[in-house]
């Protein structure tokens, strides 16, 4: 027979967990973005201070190869009061392919995760020369330089290319420039061999951070290769891949949580915002995860991810 003390500790912990969970649920997380650091149009407090005044709760920086933005949006976090996460978006090659996988609550001082992610910038700066290179052999001159100007100071992307011909006249927007110029068999294309998928997923984990898959929908694998990619991903220690981001339809929501039941993966959400008028999404827009997927942040410790009080 279960005393009144045992019995008032086993409600207070139903209680608990209720709360938490109500808690969570309530929370509008946006674990996908970017700052002037790699391709977004805002400098990570601007982000910060947008994505507070868009309603979002729970923020993850996720620059591209990059996390030297961390400190400063993790300030601006405070003071709109809003949790912040230490992120980032890591490009890797699997089977011939370029795909991203974020890491969150990443440590951004990991000696072999920051020394790894500067090898990667220095392969992007390599690229885009040889981008620049390809565009000029169209006639479309100065394309580095002007994709360069834009990233002012932080790693040069696709997208600063894709901004520097949408602001010289010759594309009408940026997804009009991937398709003419800078996907495979365009000018602008540049084969590149990207971080191992399996040293990505690796390098998140030790740094004491969770890997997740960004955007599934945007590959084109195929159900064969979605298979084997997600396979691979777990055995290497993957945790979750993004069901809910703003390139995928709502139909894709539903498919992505049935694959992340699957394989037993937890389910992320983020609008992978990089500023007007080059996002698929706005901030703090994002459907809710479909019923019955696990979130990412499940687990995370209450006081990490609920904002301090005013």
């Amino acid at each position: 027979m279960i005393d009144a003390v045992s019995q008032g500790v086993f409600f207070f912990w139903l209680y608990f967990n209720w709360f938490l969970s109500s808690h969570f649920m309530s929370l509008n997380f946006d674990l996908h973005s970017h700052s002037t650091v790699s391709d977004g149009l805002l400098s990570p407090a601007d982000l910060v201070a947008y994505a507070a005044k868009q309603g979002v709760d729970v923020l993850a920086l996720t620059d591209h190869d990059d996390v030297s933005g961390l400190a400063s949006a993790q300030a601006a976090a405070q003071a709109h009061n809003i949790a912040f996460i230490n992120g980032v978006e890591i490009s890797v090659t699997w089977k011939k392919r370029t795909l991203h996988i974020v890491g969150l609550n990443i440590d951004p001082e990991h000696a072999a995760l920051k020394a790894a992610l500067a090898r990667v910038r220095l392969a992007r700066e390599q690229r885009a020369m040889q981008m620049g290179e390809g565009l000029a052999k169209a006639g479309i001159e100065q394309a580095y330089q002007g994709a360069k100007r834009l990233a002012q100071q932080s790693i040069i992307t696709r997208v600063h290319f894709a901004r520097y011909l949408v602001e010289q006249g010759l594309v009408k927007d940026i997804k009009t420039v991937f398709k003419k110029y800078l996907v495979k068999g365009k000018p602008g294309f540049v084969e590149h061999q990207w971080m191992d998928l399996q040293q990505a997923v690796e390098l998140i984990i030790a740094s004491g951070g969770t890997a997740v898959i960004a955007h599934p929908g945007r590959y084109d694998l195929g159900s064969v290769n979605m298979l084997q990619l997600l396979h691979d991903f777990r055995s290497y220690g993957g945790v979750a891949i993004e069901v809910v981001t703003s390139s995928h339809t709502p139909p894709q929501y539903q498919q992505f949580a049935k694959l992340a039941h699957q394989f037993s993966l937890k389910s992320s959400r983020g609008s992978d915002y990089h500023g007007q008028g080059v996002s698929f999404m706005d901030m703090g827009r994002l459907a809710d995860l479909p019923s019955g997927c696990v979130p990412v942040w499940q687990d995370w410790p209450a006081l990490q991810v609920a904002p301090t009080p005013a």
